[in-house]
């Protein structure tokens, strides 16, 4: 229960002895007023006044000096301290047990009152923390962040939530006051927590809850139990220490550990069921991408070796194994380049380049599967780019891989080149049947292939590697629809640029 400072007693004890020397110089000097009833009217006024304002110790001093000078400036005989006549010693009596009734009443509704905002403090504080708690997701980091938030909101100078951690504890700290909490008191406080628990309903609180002195300082240690079970401590010092609140915000951070914990297990399966679905994916899309050239290379192998053939019959067959090499070659390229975006290794290398070499470049790395699509290239501008060119140029190859595997043959792809206020911006455009918009939103995932998967061969990880890449030196890739028909694909670098000769680029 809040009570009242006792700087606010001594501030009322002042103010209302002012009063009552006020009223009696005014009512016998300057009204010349010599009714006792008067007077004790104005007496009675002040006295109500001061237990409204503090307790009643202070409202019982007031009424004792408002009955002296009742008595002694107001009751005949006057200027002494007694009565002669009977009916005075009634009103006098009277007027002593109304300031008394009145004045405990009044403060008994004062310390009501102050208990009530109390109350709603406590319950505005606690609703505050566990919307903190809802609020936080970072399960790494949810026993700091929580003891900050459990400081802040109760105002305390020292807030510690204490977990056992094998033989020793765990100790988060916040608030402004610097302690240092013995392991040994308390293991001895949590032992102590175990093996008792009883609920005390007049302090709203189970027991186990301990105060000790640390530096001068009085700690309150109370336990945090989860249920029934004690699954830590909560230090807390320079602020509230009523047991009933201490336990509901000890059961709130019992609670608040319990969700990070589940948090984290849930996260550790997601994160497990995403690998083995990765894994799953990978092993399908490599299954079906490398049976299909290997099948061919054994067929060409074992057509060469027959003695019937031709000159010409011969170079064939070496050109599809050649095909089928170049094509398992860039299967394993792409693996090897995811291998390394997940583990965060593609350095990047800026220099100066014009965007024509970009161009260039992924068009020798996808030639093959170029040869039976024109490419009109569209250049439009003369400057030059500073950014990483290898990295551009392979996001760029795997974009044109995926509109040539994706557009019927010999249909053109249109290849775009344009300085923006950005940097270097590349569209790609095909004849294609365009993207479903189911897909749209799962493009760039690992693995995806979407509705055409069964009609078009290929592992679903160009365009996963085209984003990573690209997002290694700040680079953005999107998709969308294109009118007329078709997809078009558009990259984004950052970069600067400069008007310089293209051959001059280094």
């Amino acid at each position: 229960m809040r009570s009242i400072p006792r700087w606010r007693d001594r501030e009322a004890l002042a103010a209302a002895a002012a009063a009552i020397g006020l009223v009696t110089l005014a009512l016998r000097v300057w009204l010349h007023v010599t009714s006792p009833v008067i007077a004790a009217l104005a007496y009675l006024l002040i006295v109500l006044l001061t237990a409204t304002v503090s307790r009643l110790r202070a409202a019982v001093v007031i009424c004792v000096a408002a009955d002296l000078c009742l008595n002694y400036f107001f009751m005949p005989p006057v200027g002494t301290l007694t009565i002669a006549d009977p009916q005075n010693w009634a009103a006098f009596l009277a007027f002593v047990a109304v300031s008394v009734v009145a004045g405990s009443l009044s403060s008994a509704v004062r310390r009501q009152a102050l208990d009530a905002t109390a109350r709603r403090d406590e319950l505005a504080r606690l609703f505050d923390l566990s919307r903190d708690v809802l609020l936080t997701t970072d399960s790494r980091q949810a026993v700091a962040q929580l003891a900050g938030f459990v400081a802040r909101r109760f105002e305390l100078a020292l807030a510690a939530i204490c977990l056992p951690a094998g033989g020793d504890w765990s100790i988060q700290y916040a608030g402004s006051l610097e302690l240092t909490l013995d392991a040994a008191m308390l293991t001895a406080i949590f032992e102590r927590a175990e093996h008792t628990l009883e609920f005390d309903a007049r302090a709203r609180a189970y027991t186990g809850h301990e105060t000790v002195a640390i530096g001068g300082r009085a700690v309150h240690v109370v336990p945090l139990r989860f249920g029934t079970k004690a699954v830590g401590l909560l230090a807390a010092a320079g602020g509230t220490s009523d047991p009933g609140t201490l336990d509901a915000l000890a059961g709130i951070v019992a609670i608040a550990i319990e969700r990070a914990e589940l948090l984290e297990a849930r996260k550790a399966a997601d994160m497990a069921r995403q690998s083995e679905a990765l894994k799953s994916a990978l092993l399908a899309s490599l299954g079906h991408d490398l049976r299909t050239p290997l099948t061919a290379i054994r067929v060409a192998a074992t057509n060469l070796q027959a003695s019937w053939l031709t000159d010409h019959d011969r170079r064939d067959q070496s050109d599809v194994i050649l095909v089928e090499v170049a094509r398992l070659q860039r299967l394993f390229q792409n693996i090897l380049e995811m291998a390394r975006i997940d583990a965060g290794a593609v350095a990047t290398e800026s220099r100066w380049v014009h965007p024509q070499e970009i161009v260039e470049a992924a068009q020798d790395q996808v030639e093959l599967a170029l040869r039976c699509h024109p490419l009109d290239v569209q250049c439009q501008t003369d400057e030059a780019v500073r950014l990483d060119p290898r990295l551009t140029a392979a996001a760029l190859a795997q974009v044109l891989e995926n509109a040539a595997r994706y557009s019927p043959a010999d249909a053109p792809i249109a290849v775009s080149a344009a300085l923006s206020a950005d940097g270097l911006v590349l569209t790609v455009r095909d004849r294609g049947a365009g993207i479903d918009a189911r897909d749209l939103p799962h493009l760039f995932e690992r693995f995806y292939r979407g509705v055409e998967a069964t009609r078009v061969a290929g592992t679903g990880m160009g365009l996963a590697i085209a984003r990573g890449l690209l997002a290694t030196e700040g680079g953005r890739i999107w998709a969308e629809n294109c009118p007329n028909g078709g997809a078009q694909f558009t990259i984004a670098v950052p970069a600067e640029h400069r008007t310089v000769p293209a051959e001059a680029s280094s």
